[in-house]
Order: structure tokens, then C-alpha cells, then sequence
């Protein structure tokens, strides 16, 4: 029986939604040996820990898990309940745990709940032993075991005072990360995040932390004040204290200048040799030693936080009571037994010492260590009265007069703290100190809670909570918005979207997704930083106050969640999934389950957003604490419209427009046209993306309008999601470049592909090497489908396979299409680059290509470097995709004296004859559209039309030889010929004399004519005197708006 690997689930996991250890253990032979087949090991097992008769286990009452020993259960089940009995014997109780079997015989992964990771982990290896000794039949000290994990746990958790802090954070829902190994810890996330380290916090001034450590400088600025303190003053050596000793009168205390938990005082001091000796004492801890006035009464200490007196404590100096048979050192010993009393301040006391001023105090009473005091006689150990040494405290919060009080929370305001100890010393605690001559002796900066938490007498206080409450207001829970998307396809999309519309609503968004981490406008990190490390950095940055998390699905296996709770969780899409057969991950079911942490994740108040036509993804709902959104392309779908019925909310399109439903409610967002991402609504998987953004958005509070205008401002671009179904024009020919990678993912593409009416389709396309088989041969049968030729590269990330693997697999794919009668060309193109060039080099215009990147990152600069100002962005408008469909198969009727060939543009209309000055070419008409894009005319301010003919293949020149003729009430638009044009000739028009602004076309002019105006911008934006030189060429309806433009006379 081996543990095999341990993975630490530190967020919400495929398990639990809080932290679990995940043990993958080999029984090995033990495989065929349940425990009622072990001799002797069920009750060697019970007799080491009875207390587990208290899980229920599946059984569901108690004694459960022992009726299942005696009816047999498997080890791996055995290590689950062992492990979770320490980590409670030990001092952290905890009950949630699962053991399930993997696909190799004999190996389980068991999930065992924890606290304190370290401590955990020691656990596990202890049960694993444990049960070792128990099937050998050896004998297992369990009793020292036990005692040992406790001593782990003290040395690995926080100390008290931080703990007492954390955890009234955490009953507050305030989210706490530990920074170091010592104290520092952060309470909140982001812009809310606060810090601690014990109990000073990020309000605690260096300033006046340096002022509490000067004690002689506190003194001098309380008595300023007026706050009564003792005499004294520094001194330069035993003799200079002596000297003081005797001006302020003894007896007297001795420490040092600069210096905590009582190390290097001594008190009470009346002789010379005292006082000198206590000078050499002090020196040891400091260069600077202060004399001051013994003051005979209680040593108290008062916590003041925020401004208010929340604890008091009196405090005792070490003492030990004599048996009359037992020495001092014996009776130390005994007391140190108590397991309160451990070292580095771990626990409520810590041990009594038999140190160097142990042993004087001792002999000043007649004593030594192994002196044997009288029974009942009390033994003072120390004069100092320290926590830190051994003493003890009792709670006095009540007893409090309100003038001492008044002076505690003055000599914190005058050091400026904002959380202090202020030690003092009087007679009677229910009294003013004036009246009683009684003084403030030190104000301290991090103050030890431990004898307010758990004091030796009387009531604890929280004195955590009042901390909490200093830096955080009453309904303040230190979370900024997190939103965290997973799925298996539209993830990064998603993710950018939601970032760029909660930027629209102001706030500064930390993001992580596949390509980065962001934070606001600034790129931090490159690479894939969809896992936990990613989402925890963007988590404790303080610019940032809404955080967008990609949540992918190997950060979940390995570590959990970036996070403890989200406010929306999103998934995008479960479908037939990806990355099966990895880490017992082989059906979707299986990714969904793992996927489906985020929304066990939502907390009470918070929402999942849910793909209502994947019905794996409805299926999660169980999951989620708080409320459901659905969203679907489809209005009448089902899940929806009974999610509505029942009050519910929804998003998904009705009559083109983004619609956000509230029940019976429905509020039109933004319409498909207006929002770039979908491409007009042609790009279905983009539409459900926009839909899950949207939600998301409304889901955070973002206001209706911005997430409006956000959706309008949204670039589908290389810009604003670079490898999501990015539209390029390559001088006519279409670009598509989208980082679609498994199964789902190119099921859309395709789909989407086929929509388009280009002739000729190529893809370059390759797959990462940790998919299955079939599932690469899957890819290569949707490739073989819908391309005519597939030229297929090698994955840089091959991920354990032999090289030509891939292309190999996706090649069988292909020519599976082909065999069932797809008529598809298959290449090889070596790497990434060289396939790219070896298709774009010799793009024809007219061409489709599919672009599959490597890496993002390395794409779109090699693009950019490769074809610089020929590639720009472009969009499927709704002519191109779907009006002007045939556009490319148009011929020119019988009558006109053109021909339709290839061009350097895409499709060209040309001469066919000589063509004299003045004479009409083309004549056209066609039907009205409601806005203008590359196939249209504008023929009046608000009336665009789709030209019959081969007119709509005319492209655009600075310098044309044809000019339009558009009459205003005429319904004809004529195209004349300028100058006499030869045989063979491309016939060109200038698109600025009949389109008033031009807001489609945003690259540069590609007419490249030496009198080329740069961009194709509209009659808005052109010179005065070229309008006069085109003359009736210019649109009736534009020559109205601009008075300045003569009547023509001619060309």
C-alpha cells in the first residue's frame, strides 16, 4: 500500500468547495484483502481509535464506519476516515472525505478534508502508517503520535493573536491569505484587501511603531501629555544607574530602551549590586538602558483598538506551589505538562522558565531549582509578570474605570497607534491612577491577544472581531466581484468580453484567461494564466476591483479554484468536451463535473450562468447555492421558458435583438448589427457568447446602457479577441483565424464556414497531442467535410506523442470524408510558419482560409510582420454573408461590354471591348437595405440599395475611369466611362461620390493610384476641388447637402 501522488486542493475542487487533500493510493496485493479478511486488523484498529465509532459513513448513524470494517471496506476507504480521526485528535476538526476507484485496478483517489495544509499532510503519512502497523500486527504509539502532530500543528499554524483575527475575518465571510510563514496576512481581496501581521495592521504607522519601541521616548511624550508615568531617564552605565536609582529613590526597574516581552527587565530592585547587575542584564537585549521609579501595585494591561478600551486583563508572575515533596524544578516540570503551555506563543501560556533570572529570583527567596518548598507555600519565579514568561492572566474588562480608560486611549492616540497595548501599573483597577499614584509604564505596538482571548481567569473576549471591525465596516465582507468562466469552448472570449463591460462600468478589471493576466489595460504576464496561481495574483493586486478568472479545467484537477467563492459563475458550454482521457477524465459527464466547481463555488447571493441548450451545463444548477441565469439562442427553448415562468431570469435573442428577460419582463439590449463579435449574427457561437457576457454584466451590477455600448465597443478583431474567429482581408481574400482546437470548437467553425460564399476553402490546422485518438480523427473528418484542401502542420505541443502522430491521425480523419464522398486535398506543411506561408503566399481573391495558430501570442505578429498594411480586419457584413451571397457567381447580361475575371481584389469587372469616353457601360437598380456596407450604393441620405448585376462587383479608385450617375427620384443608377478605356481594362469608380460617410471600410485604400487619398472615407471628408472636378458625377442627393458644389456642365 503506497501513496502514489498527492495533489492540495486549496480552492473549491471536483469534490468539495473547500480545500481537500487528493491521495491516489496503490493497494496493491492488499487489493484482494478488505479488512475483515486482515487478521487482527479491525481491532487493532478500534482499540487505537476508539473515537472513530462517531462516523457515520455511508451508513448514516453512528458506529458506521466500524460496521463497515467488520463487513469489509477497502484501504483506501480505511486511509480516508484514519486520516480525518488525527487531523481532529490532533486539534483541527474536520469530517468530509471520499474514496473512489480509478481505472487501474487497485489504485484509488482518496479526498480528505483540511484546515492547515502542512499539519494534513503529516496526518496522512501518520493514517499510512498507521494502517501498515495495523495489518503487520506491530505496535503503533499512538498516543505519541497524536502528541507529536499537535506539536506540528502549533509550529505550522498561525500564531494565536493572527489566528483569533483570521478567523473572525472568516465569520464575517472576509476572504484570508497567509503571505509568509510567520504572521502577514492578507484579509479581502484587491482594492478592499487589508493586511495584518499579528495584531498590528496596514493603519499601524511606522512612525509611531518606532515611537512604542523607544520606551524612554514614550515616557517623555505621555508626560508631556499628562499621563501620569514613573521616573526615570537613561542611563550610561551601572554606575550612571545606581546614580538615578538613588535620585529617584528604589527601588527601582532596570530595561531596556528598546525592547518587548519582557526580555532584559528586572523589577523591584533595591541594592546597588541589584541595579548593576540588572544593567548588564538589559544591556544584553540593548546599547541603551533606562532607570525608572518601581511602582508598588497590579500589573495591568489594556487593549486599546480603533480608539475604544475593548479588553483588560491583570497579570501574574510565574508562580509554583510547594507539596512538600516535590523540588521546584519537579514542580515546574508538572505545570509545563499542561498543553496550554507551549513554546514560541503558539498557545493561551507559554512555559515556565528555570533560566538566569529564574535562578536570581529564586535565590532572593532562599532557593534553588531543586530547593523543596513546603506544601502550600508559593514560589515567585519572576517579578515580571509576561505572558511570554510564564506568567498568567485574569480578565478585568469590567473593572475598568472609565478614567483609566480615558488614559489608556490617550497614551494610544499620542504614540498613535491604532492598536495598542498599553501596560500599567495600580493598586486598585476600579480607580482613577491619580488618586492612587498609579502609571503608565509601556505602550506596545502588536500586542499579544493570547491573555484576552483565553485568559487563565474570568471571560475571554474577541478581541479579533474588534480588530476586524477597525478595517472593515459592518456589512464590508472585503470582496471585490469575481467572476470566473469555464467550459469547454468560448472560455478566453467570455472572459474578455465580461472584462471589457465591467470596464465600461468603471471599474479597474484584473483578468486571466488562456493568453495573460491583465490588470486594467496593462498585460502583467504572458501565456496560458487560466489556473489558480493566475487567478490569486490578479486576487491580491489592490488596483483591482472587479476580477474576471478563467477557470480551466487542469487548474481545477491540480489545485482547486483561484478563489473561495465567485460572485457569477459562467459555463459556456459542456458538448461532447475536451481533454477526455486525461487524469480519469474519459466522458463528458466526468468534465462536467469537474467544470462544475465554479458553481458549487457561487456564493448565497451570487448567480451561475448557464448554456440552457447544453444540458450538462442545466444539469449543474443542483450545484449552486445562489440564483440561476439561463441563456440560449433560442427563446422558446424549454429550460428557459420554464425558468421564466417561475420567475426566473434569462438572456437570449428574440427578433435580432440581445433580449434580457426578468420573469415576464424582457428589456432589448443591443441588436445582432450593432454588436462586432457575432459578425451580424452570422457566427452562432459568438452570439451565445455575447449572451453569456451579457448576462454576467447584468449579474455584476453593470449598468443596462454601458453593457449596451460595451457590446457595441466590443472589437471581434485581433485587438479585442485575438484568435476567436478573426475576420482578415488578405487583398480579397478572407482570413479566418481562430485558435479552435478539439472536437466542439471546430463543429462550429465549420458550421459557420459553411454559411460563407466563397468557392474555395483551405485550412491550416493542427491539434495539441493530449487529445485522444479518435478525437483528432474526428477533427479531421469535419475538416475533410467542409475544406477543399487541409494543410496540416505539427503542433508545437506534441504533449508525450511520437512525432507525425498528429498529423497522421487527423490525416485517417480526412480521408474518411473523402471516402464517404467529400472531395478534399490534403498537405503537409511542416511547421506552423511554413504552412501559413505556403497558403497566404498564394491566396487567390475570393479564397476562404482557416487559420488554426500554434500560439496566439506568436500569430498575429508574424502576420502583422509577413503581409503588414494588406491584412486588416474586416467583418462579414450582412450583405457579404447573406444578400449578396451570389456576388461572386454574378455574369454581366448579354448587352454590356464587361466581363467578371480575377482580380488582385477578389472578383474584378472588366472591358470586354473598347470603351469610348462618355459612354454608358452599366445600367442598375436594386432592392433597398437598411444600412450601408461593401456591396451596397447610397443613393440618398438615408436609402442604400444592393445593385443587381455585376455592378456590385465594381471596386473602388482615387483615379477611376467610370463615374456613377444617381438621380435623385430616378430609380437607375448609370456608370459611365470617364476617358476612353481600353480593351481588358478593370472598370473603377470612386465609392466618395455617392457614399456620403464610409464607415466599413477602415483599413488604408488598396486602389493604388498615385493620387491615392490613403482611405476610402466617404463624400464627408473629400476636397472641395475634387468634388468640382467630378461634377454630375457626384450623387444628386449629395450635391444638395454641399451648396458649395456648382452645377455640373460635364465630366
Amino acid at each position: 500500500m503506497e501513496i502514489t501522488s498527492l495533489k492540495v486542493l486549496r480552492g473549491p475542487n471536483q469534490w468539495a468547495s473547500f480545500p481537500v487533500l487528493e491521495a491516489w493510493v496503490d493497494l496493491g496485493p492488499l487489493e484482494d484483502y478488505p479488512s475483515n479478511t486482515l487478521p487482527g486488523f479491525n481491532d487493532r484498529l478500534m482499540r487505537w481509535l476508539p473515537s472513530m465509532v462517531e462516523h457515520r459513513c455511508t451508513i448514516g448513524e453512528r458506529g458506521g464506519f466500524f460496521e463497515r470494517l467488520r463487513t469489509g471496506t477497502w484501504l483506501g476507504h480505511v486511509l480516508e476516515h484514519v486520516t480525518l480521526e488525527l487531523q481532529s485528535l490532533a486539534g483541527t476538526v474536520v469530517g468530509f472525505g471520499r474514496a473512489r476507484e480509478t481505472k487501474t485496478r487497485g489504485v484509488y483517489k482518496v479526498a480528505i478534508e483540511y484546515k492547515e495544509e502542512t499539519f494534513a499532510i503529516e496526518c496522512l503519512h501518520t493514517a499510512h502508517r498507521m494502517i501498515k502497523a495495523a495489518i503487520a500486527g506491530e505496535a503503533f504509539e499512538v498516543a505519541c503520535e497524536i502528541k507529536r502532530l499537535r506539536k506540528v500543528l502549533l509550529e505550522s499554524q498561525l500564531g494565536p493573536s493572527t489566528r483569533s483575527i483570521v478567523e473572525a475575518a472568516a465569520a464575517r465571510g472576509i476572504p484570508s491569505r497567509r503571505l509568509n510563514d510567520g504572521s502577514l496576512v492578507r484579509l479581502g481581496q484587491g482594492a478592499k484587501q487589508r493586511r495584518i501581521v499579528a495584531a498590528e495592521t496596514d493603519r499601524t504607522g511606522a512612525v509611531a511603531e518606532s515611537i512604542a519601541q523607544d520606551k524612554e521616548l514614550t515616557r517623555t511624550l505621555l508626560a508631556e501629555a499628562g499621563i501620569p508615568v514613573p521616573e526615570g531617564r537613561p542611563v550610561n552605565d551601572p554606575a550612571d544607574a545606581w546614580t538615578v536609582a538613588e535620585e529617584i529613590g528604589a527601588p527601582v526597574v532596570v530595561k531596556p530602551r528598546f525592547g518587548n516581552q519582557g526580555r532584559g527587565v528586572s523589577v523591584n530592585l533595591s541594592t546597588r549590586i541589584e541595579v548593576e547587575k540588572a544593567w548588564h542584564v538589559a544591556r544584553e537585549q540593548d546599547t541603551s538602558v533606562v532607570v525608572e521609579r518601581f511602582v508598588t501595585g497590579g500589573d495591568f494591561r489594556l487593549l486599546v483598538i480603533g480608539g475604544k478600551v475593548v479588553a483588560a486583563a491583570r497579570r501574574r508572575p510565574p508562580t509554583v506551589t510547594g507539596d512538600g515533596s516535590s523540588t521546584i524544578g519537579l514542580l515546574v516540570d508538572r505545570i509545563n505538562e499542561d498543553p496550554r503551555r507551549t513554546g514560541d506563543h503558539a498557545t493561551s501560556l507559554s512555559p515556565l522558565l528555570i533560566d538566569e533570572v529564574a535562578l536570581a529570583v529564586l535565590a532572593d527567596q532562599g532557593l534553588t531549582a531543586t530547593s523543596v518548598p513546603e506544601a502550600g507555600r508559593i514560589v515567585l519565579l519572576r517579578k515580571s509578570a509576561n505572558l511570554s514568561t510564564g506568567g498568567t492572566s485574569e480578565d478585568v474588562t469590567d473593572l475598568v474605570h472609565p478614567e483609566v480608560a480615558a488614559r489608556a486611549i490617550e497614551a494610544a492616540r499620542i504614540v498613535g497607534l491604532d492598536v495598542a497595548g498599553i501596560d500599567l501599573v495600580a493598586a486598585d483597577i476600579t480607580q482613577p491612577l491619580e488618586s492612587q499614584g498609579g502609571v503608565v509604564i509601556e505602550v506596545n505596538a502588536g500586542p499579544g491577544l493570547r491573555m484576552h482571548l483565553e485568559p487563565t481567569v474570568g471571560t475571554p473576549r474577541d478581541v479579533g472581531a474588534a480588530i476586524v471591525d477597525t478595517l472593515f465596516a459592518p456589512e464590508d465582507d472585503g470582496r471585490i466581484p469575481v467572476a470566473a468562466v469555464t467550459g469547454t469552448n468560448g472560455k478566453t472570449t467570455v472572459v474578455r468580453l465580461i472584462a471589457h463591460l465591467a470596464t465600461a462600468g468603471g471599474a479597474t478589471v484584473g483578468m486571466t484567461c488562456t493568453e495573460g493576466v491583465w490588470i486594467g489595460n496593462r498585460e502583467i504576464d504572458a501565456g496560458d494564466c487560466s489556473g489558480p496561481a493566475s487567478a490569486r495574483r490578479v486576487l491580491a493586486n489592490p488596483s483591482v476591483t472587479t476580477a474576471v478568472l478563467e477557470t480551466a479545467r487542469g487548474g481545477i484537477l491540480r489545485e482547486g479554484c483561484g478563489f473561495d467563492q465567485c460572485d457569477v459563475a459562467v459555463v459556456t458550454n459542456i458538448a461532447s468536451g475536451d481533454h477526455l482521457g486525461i487524469a480519469e477524465i474519459d466522458t463528458p459527464e466526468q468534465i462536467a463535473w469537474v467544470k462544475g466547481a465554479i458553481v458549487s463555488a457561487v456564493s448565497r447571493k451570487g448567480t451561475a450562468v448557464l448554456n440552457a441548450a447544453d444540458p450538462l451545463v442545466v444539469a449543474m444548477k443542483k450545484w449552486c447555492k445562489g440564483h440561476i441565469v439561463y441563456f440560449s439562442l433560442d427563446p422558446a427553448n424549454a429550460v428557459i421558458t420554464e425558468h421564466l415562468a417561475a420567475g426566473g431570469r434569462a438572456a437570449t435573442v428574440r427578433d435580432g435583438w440581445i433580449v434580457l428577460c426578468d420573469g415576464p419582463r424582457e428589456t432589448r439590449l443591443a441588436h445582432l448589427e450593432r454588436v462586432p463579435l457575432v459578425h451580424k449574427g452570422l457566427v452562432d457561437f459568438q452570439v451565445e457568447n455575447v449572451l453569456a457576457g451579457a448576462a454576467a454584466a447584468w449579474c455584476l451590477g453593470v449598468p443596462l446602457e454601458l453593457v449596451r455600448l460595451g457590446l457595441e465597443s466590443f472589437s471581434c478583431g485581433t485587438t479585442g479577441s485575438p484568435g476567436r474567429f478573426n475576420l482578415l482581408d488578405l487583398e480579397g481574400a478572407s482570413i479566418v483565424v481562430d485558435y479552435g482546437h478539439n472536437v466542439p470548437s471546430l463543429e462550429q467553425i465549420c458550421a459557420t464556414v459553411r454559411k460563407l460564399p466563397h468557392e474555395r476553402r483551405t485550412a491550416v490546422y493542427s491539434a495539441a497531442g493530449d487529445r485522444r485518438d479518435e478525437d483528432l480523427i474526428a477533427q479531421g473528418r469535419l475538416l475533410g467535410e467542409t475544406f477543399d484542401r487541409v494543410v496540416i502542420y505539427e503542433d508545437a505541443y506534441i504533449r508525450g506523442r511520437q512525432p507525425g502522430d498528429i498529423t497522421r491521425l487527423i490525416s485517417q480523419g480526412i480521408a474518411e470524408a473523402v471516402a464517404g464522398g467529400a472531395a478534399c486535398l490534403i498537405e503537409s506543411g511542416g511547421n506552423w510558419e511554413q504552412s501559413a506561408a505556403l497558403v497566404l503566399d498564394a491566396v487567390q481573391p475570393g479564397e476562404l482560409v482557416l487559420l488554426q495558430p500554434d500560439t496566439i501570442h506568436q500569430t498575429m505578429p508574424w502576420l502583422e510582420n509577413r503581409y503588414g498594411t494588406r491584412l486588416r480586419d474586416t467583418q462579414f457584413d450582412e450583405l457579404a454573408g447573406i444578400m449578396a451571397h451570389d456576388a461572386s457567381h454574378r455574369v454581366p447580361a448579354d448587352n454590356e461590354p464587361v466581363e467578371v475575371e480575377n482580380g488582385r481584389l477578389g472578383r474584378t469587372v472588366c472591358a470586354s471591348r473598347a470603351i469610348a469616353q462618355g459612354e454608358t457601360i452599366l445600367k442598375t437598380w436594386g432592392p433597398q437595405q437598411p444600412k450601408r456596407s461593401r456591396y451596397t450604393m447610397q443613393v440618398e441620405t438615408d436609402v442604400h440599395i444592393l445593385p443587381d448585376g455585376v455592378t456590385v462587383l465594381l471596386n473602388h479608385s482615387c483615379a477611376p475611369n467610370c463615374g456613377v450617375i444617381i438621380r435623385t427620384g430616378v430609380k437607375q443608377i448609370e456608370v459611365r466611362a470617364l476617358r476612353p478605356i481600353a480593351a481588358g481594362e478593370e472598370l473603377v469608380v470612386d465609392y466618395d461620390t455617392f457614399e456620403y460617410e464610409v464607415e466599413h471600410m477602415k483599413g488604408p485604400c488598396l486602389c493604388g493610384a498615385t493620387t491615392c487619398r490613403g482611405r476610402v472615407a466617404g463624400y464627408k471628408h473629400l476636397a472641395a476641388d475634387v468634388k468640382v472636378r467630378y461634377g454630375e458625377f457626384i450623387a444628386d442627393y449629395l450635391r444638395i447637402l454641399d451648396a458649395e458644389v456648382p452645377s455640373p456642365v460635364g465630366a
